[in-house]
């Protein structure tokens, strides 16, 4: 089966580097055409869901999104599993260059755990639509008090083919001033990238905190559904 280990052993190096550069880092062909195709197959059913968010009543932008509930299908289950101990270490790196005593364990069940144990006990990996005029206002995924500080969003429509427009987009903001950047991805690509701050080297040495925002641009025709794949639970 094609998977997170796979993909992820291919240039782990840059992929690390990419995400303290740039608080970002894309992992190519993550899914299969075909397991993007069952996973976005999903999206109209009932079953599998605990709750369906309009995004433009809440003032969140335009589309919309299902949180699914617990048991997640196999393959983001296994995704979970098998991404969350390969993202632990950079996680705790960072914590510790922000000065932050937080620090997360080897395996995903253990820090469920600990995330149950505060009241945050419903899952947060999600699946979101987005048709013609839509888009996602620039955000945060927290959810509660503990905050694993990576997520990713995986593409699993055809960019160009089944929709157009509709681009990933993170900001950065610190003392220093802000940037934007357009993550490109195609089909079954991920991006992995910081739910919430992020260290950068201080223009005189030491480490400063930068905060991250992402969202979608408009999308101009078609239709394009995305994974969200978060590590902690909410309240």
């Amino acid at each position: 089966m094609h998977c997170a280990r796979q993909a992820m052993n291919a240039d782990w190096a840059s992929f690390e580097h990419s995400l303290d550069t740039a608080g970002h880092a894309v992992l190519p062909a993550l899914l299969t055409p075909d397991q993007c195709a069952e996973l976005a197959a999903l999206y109209p059913k009932s079953e599998g869901f605990r709750s369906r968010v309009v995004m433009e009543r809440h003032g969140f932008g335009r589309g919309e999104y299902k949180y699914f509930d617990y048991p997640l299908p196999p393959l983001l289950d296994r995704l979970r599993h098998e991404l969350y101990p390969r993202l632990a270490p950079i996680a705790n790196r960072w914590n510790a260059l922000l000065g932050t005593d937080t620090r997360y364990p080897d395996r995903l069940d253990e820090y469920l755990q600990r995330c149950h144990q505060a009241g945050q006990t419903r899952p947060t990996p999600l699946i979101l639509q987005y048709q013609a005029g839509d888009y996602n206002c620039l955000h945060q995924d927290l959810y509660g008090e503990h905050v694993f500080p990576l997520q990713l969003t995986i593409l699993l429509s055809r960019a160009g083919e089944d929709f157009i427009g509709g681009e990933f987009v993170m900001t950065e903001t610190a003392s220093s001033g802000q940037r934007a950047e357009v993550v490109v991805l195609d089909q079954g690509d991920a991006v992995v990238f910081a739910v919430n701050h992020r260290p950068a080297q201080g223009r005189r040495g030491g480490t400063r905190k930068v905060a991250m925002r992402h969202g979608v641009s408009r999308l101009r025709s078609g239709r394009r559904h995305t994974i969200g794949l978060i590590f902690h639970d909410a309240i």
